[in-house]
């Protein structure tokens, strides 16, 4: 059985901050963001809404890509975002029947 694994942003209401990550599980992982769970930046800024993935079948390209897009600019995240979710709708509600 193949593993998938995700590189992720998630923003908060009025989506001022861009957070990216990595993970194996993003229903869990997003859950942890929207419940607070996930001590930091995303708890500090309220960002748990889903609002742009990617998935991968193996760790390391699902990382390399993490980093590579920890090093860009914000720019580059807002259109990898708006090319994805052009209305910034919170996709977990879609992926997991989430409200």
């Amino acid at each position: 059985m193949n593993r998938q694994y995700y590189v992720y942003i998630v923003t908060n209401k009025g989506n001022e901050v861009l957070y990216n990550g990595v993970t194996n599980d993003l229903a869990r992982r997003v859950w942890e963001h929207r419940n607070g769970v996930a001590e930091g930046f995303t708890s500090r800024y309220n960002a748990g809404r889903l609002v742009y993935y990617e998935v991968f079948d193996n760790p390391e390209a699902a990382i390399s890509r993490e980093k590579q897009l920890k090093k860009g600019s914000r720019q580059k995240k807002l259109e990898l975002v708006e090319g994805m979710n052009p209305g910034w709708q919170d996709l977990s509600e879609d992926l997991f029947g989430w409200e």
